[in-house]
C-alpha cells in the first residue's frame, strides 16, 4: 500500500492509497455537504442533488451515464447523509479513464427543470415509502428531538412540503454555494497509477470553482424529552433513545467503537444476551455515531408493547452497571477482535477501504493505513474505556417511540 496525497490549485483534494496487487480499484468523491448545511426552506436538496447527479449533463444523458457505467462492469452509487454526500464507483482498472470522467460528471450535472420536476416525483415516493419504515420514522424523529436547535436535527429526505416547494434554481443556488472544489475530496483505492489519477483529475476537475463553505462545529447540547407517534395497526414498538457521545475528532471515539460492540452489537453482546437471545425483543442495540463536533450513543429496541416497559428496564439496569463498573478485560479483548476482524476483511477490497480513507480525511485530515487502524485498535484499554464513561456514560436524553402504545415510560 502506497499512500499519496496532493491539492489541486482550486483547493480539490485527492488521496489514493494504491496497491499493484489489487485487482480492482474504487474511486469517491467526498463532498462536505448534508443535510445540517441547508436551510428550512430547502430541507432535503442534498438528497435530491444525489438523485439529480445522475440526470447528465451537456455531454451525456441520463441513460448514457447508467448505460456506460455498465458497459465497463461498474459497481456505482451514491449517498447522502447529515454530512457527506458521496459518489463512488469500483471498477476494473483498465476502466479509470472512462469511471473518472463519469464520476466527474456527477460532481456537475446540467440540473435541467424537467429532469428536476420528473425526480421531485421520486423523492416525495421515497418520502413516502420511509414513513411506512417505522424504525427510519423513529430515528427521523429523535434526532429532531435530541438536535432541536442544531444543524444535525435537519431530516436527510427534507419534507413533502419542503420538496413540493422546493425550486430547480434553489438546487442551483445550493450546489453553487457547497459543490466547490474545496468542499470535495477525490479518494482512490486500489490498482491505479499516481501519475494517471492526476492526469485526470487535472482533465477532468481543473475547471471546477475553487472555494470552501464554512460549517460551525459547536457541540450540540441536547434536549430531552419523549415523543410518541402512535400507529394502531403495527405489532410492535420502535424505541429510539439518543445521549451525547464524542465528536468525530474525539480521540475517545475508538473507545466509543469498541463500547459500542461490547454493549449492544446485533450478536455476543450483553444487549444480546439479556434481551435477544431469551426471546424478550426482535431487536435491542446501542450503535455509536460520531459527526463534526458532536457525536451520539443511539439505542434501539423492538419488541412487543407488552414488553416495552420492562425491556427498557432492563437495558438501564445494563447501562447503570456499565457506568458503574466499566467492563471487563475478556469483554475489551473480545470486541478488539471482532472489530480488527471487519476492519481486515472490508480492506482486502478496495471498494471497502475507500470509505475509511475518505471519511478519515474528511473528518480529521489524516491518512490512515489499515496497520494503523489495527495499532490504535490493539492500544485501546480499560482505562480509555473509564475515561470515555466518565466523559459520555450510557443512557438517553431523548426518545422517540413509534408503535401501537400511547405512552411510553421513559
Amino acid at each position: 500500500m502506497i499512500f499519496h496525497e496532493t491539492k489541486l490549485d482550486n483547493g480539490l483534494q485527492i488521496i489514493a492509497e494504491l496497491n499493484p496487487n489489487a485487482h480492482s480499484l474504487a474511486i469517491g468523491y467526498f463532498v462536505r455537504t448534508g443535510s445540517r448545511d441547508e436551510t428550512a426552506d430547502v430541507s432535503g436538496v442534498s438528497h435530491f442533488l444525489e438523485h439529480m447527479a445522475f440526470k447528465g449533463n451537456e455531454k451525456y444523458t441520463a441513460d448514457d451515464v447508467n448505460r456506460i457505467f455498465d458497459e465497463i462492469g461498474a459497481n456505482y452509487n451514491a449517498s447522502t447523509s447529515e454530512e457527506i454526500t458521496l459518489y463512488y464507483g469500483s471498477f476494473l482498472p483498465e476502466y479509470i479513464d472512462t469511471a473518472m470522467e463519469l464520476l466527474s460528471t456527477l460532481i456537475h450535472p446540467s440540473l435541467r427543470q424537467d429532469d428536476f420536476d420528473m425526480e421531485k416525483k421520486v423523492i416525495l415516493e421515497e418520502i413516502g415509502m420511509y414513513d411506512d419504515l417505522h424504525s427510519f420514522t423513529a430515528y427521523e424523529k429523535v434526532m429532531q428531538a435530541h438536535f432541536q436547535g442544531h444543524p444535525l436535527g435537519q431530516s436527510i429526505l427534507g419534507s413533502v412540503q419542503s420538496i413540493t416547494d422546493l425550486t430547480a434554481e434553489q438546487m442551483r443556488d445550493y450546489h453553487a454555494k457547497h459543490y466547490l472544489a474545496g468542499n470535495l475530496t477525490l479518494a482512490v483505492a486500489g490498482n491505479a497509477d499516481w501519475h494517471k489519477v492526476l492526469e485526470l483529475a487535472h482533465k477532468f476537475c481543473d475547471h471546477w470553482p475553487g472555494g470552501q463553505t464554512d460549517r460551525p462545529t459547536d457541540e450540540a447540547q441536547p434536549t430531552t424529552g419523549t415523543q410518541i407517534i402512535t400507529e394502531k395497526k403495527t405489532q410492535q414498538q420502535h424505541i429510539m433513545q439518543l445521549a451525547p457521545a464524542p465528536s468525530a475528532r474525539d480521540i475517545l471515539r475508538l473507545p466509543a467503537e469498541i463500547l459500542a460492540v461490547v454493549i449492544g452489537d446485533d450478536s455476543n453482546s450483553r444487549l444480546y444476551w439479556k434481551l435477544v437471545d431469551p426471546g424478550l425483543a426482535e431487536s435491542a442495540e446501542i450503535g455509536f455515531n460520531e459527526y463534526d463536533g458532536s457525536g451520539t450513543w443511539l439505542t434501539y429496541l423492538c419488541s412487543e408493547p407488552d414488553l416495552i416497559e420492562s425491556n427498557l428496564q432492563l437495558i438501564q439496569q445494563i447501562f447503570d452497571d456499565v457506568n458503574q463498573n466499566g467492563i471487563t478485560q475478556e469483554e475489551l479483548d473480545r470486541a478488539k477482535n471482532k472489530l480488527a476482524s471487519r476492519l481486515v476483511l472490508r480492506s482486502e477490497r478496495p471498494m471497502g477501504r475507500l470509505s475509511s480513507l475518505g471519511g478519515n480525511w474528511v473528518y480529521r485530515q489524516k491518512y490512515y493505513s489499515v496497520a494503523d487502524d489495527l495499532e490504535l485498535l490493539n492500544n485501546i484499554s480499560l482505562d480509555d474505556i473509564q475515561e470515555l464513561l466518565k466523559k459520555y456514560p450510557l443512557g438517553h436524553s431523548t426518545t422517540a417511540a413509534v408503535g401501537p402504545m400511547t405512552t411510553v415510560v421513559d
